[in-house]
Parts: structure tokens; C-alpha cells; sequence
């Protein structure tokens, strides 16, 4: 059986084994060989049945969005307002229970419908939230504190992933992670402005740092193996998402004293984050590390032109400022266009 490529996939191929066939490390026959062995497909199905999928969730919100305004399930909507919260909760655990155990029946039987599946599981992580929602509702004694409820996602879905082997819940656990260390440094602080000197920018960073750190520290863990990758790019975005917000505000907690200073003023933020990019830009280059790389190169480039707009929108004709633009952008396209297509058959 042929392998089944789109356009961009056949024509790498088509170029590395003219590269192989070239210095001698194929023959022709076994060059053509390869060739026949794999065929363009016509339409990208995967990707359709992919955006599909998600648009009929987005679709299928709206319509719930939709069917909730009318009178009839308003007035039904009144009477389930006086439905015990633990009532609410229990109900939704059976259908997050439902959906999770359809799915994973569904993985074992058709592994090939991928997106499928994952709208299943999605769906299942949707009433999961709705669970834990209302058993905090159950228990609320008016503390406010409501940063647990994150935690405790953290948990069901750090459980339902491991046990289902699904980066999807896993995602939805890293997210929750996220969330509980933000509400609950707000609620340790009162909500005020930083916590131990730090606005969420600077937090967040420490956030991000840590668990790329902790990404290293469990790789050779087995039942880490399947949720690191995963992990590892989150923990980055968590970081240089910070970086990138910190770099503009600094380590301001509101905009109303960041507005009243200069934006040159925050210059030093602006650089820690371009040496903390570019030093991730090095260390991929160096260990061959893809998503290290990556996210240095594309966040060093973010840091760069953020801080062109900020320092030479206001000051320079937008004539020049955009032809600027222009000709950095050629000249980069220029340098990845050579590095693409320098011949080696080892590249990433």
C-alpha cells in the first residue's frame, strides 16, 4: 500500500532522496523505488475532518446558546434554578462518566477515527468542569476562596488522563495548573496588585520555568513518557507568553501606573526576555532540541518587533516604518529560504 502525502510532504520527501541519490547514499533503482512508494492525495481529509469536528462543537454551543432563549425551556431553566447544586454535580459526573468510557470504547474500536474521539472525550472534560463547579457550589461558605476548585481539576484530570492515556485531559489539567496558581496567589494577596513583589507577568514566568524545569527532571519517567512533550511546549507558552507580556507592562500591577510611565523606561525587561529567547534558540540548536528551538526563534523575533512598534511607531513616518518592515521580513524569509534548502539530509 502507497502512503497517502499532501503536496508539502511528497515534495520534502521528493528532496531528500534527490539529496540521498545525489551524494551517493541510493542508487537510482532504489531511489525511484522509494518514489513509487508513496502517492499525493487529493484533498487534505484529515484536516477537514479535524476543523470539522470542532466547528460542529462550536456550532452545537450556539445552538444550546440559542435554544436556551426560548420561553418555553427559560421558564424550565427557572424551575432547575431550585435544583440542589449536589444535584447538579452527581448528574453531570455520570455524563462526563459516560462520555469518557464512550470514548475510550470508541478508541479501542475505531482508532482511526481521531477527531471523533477526542470531540467525545472533549465533551466529557466539558461535564467534568460543570461537576466541580457545582460540588464547590455544594460546599461554599462564602470564603471566596475558590482557587481549590482549580486544584481540584488538577487532580480529576491529571487521573482521567493517565488512566485514558489522553493528552487532551492532560492539556486540560496543565490549563487548570495554571489557573489555580494564578487565583490562589490573588486570594492569598486579597486580590491586590502583586504577590511577594510580583504582578501576574512575573509570576507567571516563575510558573512557566518551573515546570519546563520539571519537564527534564520526569523525561525518563515511564508514566511521564506519553504527557511530556506535551508538557514541555505548555510550560513554554506559560513562559514566554509572560516574558512577552512582562517585556511590555514590566513589573507593573495596574494600567493606570504603567500608563503614567515612559515605555523606553521598561527597556531591561525587553532584554532579559530577548537573552532568556535567544538563549532557548541556542540550547535547541545545540542539544537538537525542535521545540526549544523553535520557541526561541519565534519569541526572539515577538520581543524584536513588539519593541520596534513600541519605540518608533509614534516617531517615524509610517512610510519608512513599514518599508523597514519590508525589508527585514525579505531578508529573514531570504535566511530561512537558504537554510531550507541547503542540501542535508539530517535536517529537522
Amino acid at each position: 500500500m502507497k502512503l497517502n502525502l499532501d503536496k508539502q510532504e511528497s515534495a520534502f520527501l521528493n528532496r531528500v532522496i534527490g539529496d540521498w541519490e545525489k551524494d551517493k547514499l541510493l542508487t537510482g533503482e532504489q531511489a525511484e523505488k522509494l518514489r513509487e512508494s508513496y502517492e499525493v492525495k487529493g484533498f487534505d481529509w484529515m484536516r477537514l475532518a479535524k476543523y470539522s469536528f470542532w466547528i460542529a462543537l462550536i456550532c452545537g454551543a450556539v445552538s444550546f446558546t440559542f435554544l436556551i432563549v426560548n420561553d418555553t425551556i427559560v421558564n424550565w431553566l427557572k424551575k432547575l434554578y431550585y435544583t440542589p447544586d449536589i444535584i447538579i454535580s452527581v448528574t453531570s459526573a455520570v455524563m462526563a462518566a459516560f462520555f469518557f468510557l464512550w470514548g475510550r470504547r470508541r478508541e479501542k474500536r475505531f482508532p482511526e477515527k481521531v477527531f471523533s474521539n477526542e470531540a467525545v472525550i472533549f465533551t466529557g472534560v466539558l461535564f467534568t468542569a460543570c461537576c466541580i463547579a457545582y460540588l464547590g457550589k455544594t460546599f461554599d461558605d462564602g470564603s471566596g476562596h475558590f482557587s481549590i476548585l482549580f486544584l481540584i481539576s488538577v487532580f480529576v484530570y491529571g487521573f482521567l488522563a493517565y488512566r485514558l492515556d489522553s493528552r487532551l485531559i492532560w492539556l486540560f489539567a496543565l490549563v487548570s495548573l495554571g489557573s489555580w496558581f494564578g487565583t490562589e496567589t490573588g486570594y492569598q494577596t486579597q486580590w491586590s496588585h502583586y504577590f511577594l513583589g510580583m504582578n501576574y507577568p512575573l509570576r507567571f514566568v516563575l510558573f512557566g520555568s518551573a515546570l519546563v524545569v520539571s519537564c527534564h527532571l520526569l523525561r525518563n519517567s515511564k508514566w511521564f513518557h506519553d504527557f511530556w512533550e506535551l508538557t514541555y511546549v505548555v510550560g513554554l507558552l506559560y513562559l514566554f507568553l509572560s516574558l512577552w507580556l512582562l517585556s511590555i507592562f514590566g513589573n507593573y500591577g495596574s494600567i493606570d501606573s504603567w500608563w503614567k510611565v515612559k515605555q523606553l523606561s521598561l527597556f531591561y525587561w525587553g532584554i532579559i526576555s530577548g537573552v532568556v529567547a535567544g538563549g532557548f534558540m541556542l540550547y535547541g540548536l545545540k542539544r537538537k532540541d525542535v521545540v526549544a528551538r523553535e520557541f526561541g526563534i519565534t519569541f526572539l523575533l515577538i520581543f524584536i518587533y513588539t519593541k520596534y512598534f513600541e519605540y518608533f511607531w509614534d516617531s517615524t513616518n509610517h512610510t519608512i516604518f513599514f518599508a523597514v518592515l519590508a525589508v527585514s521580513f525579505w531578508l529573514i524569509g531570504r535566511k530561512a529560504e537558504k537554510i531550507w534548502t541547503r542540501p542535508n539530509p539530517n535536517r529537522q
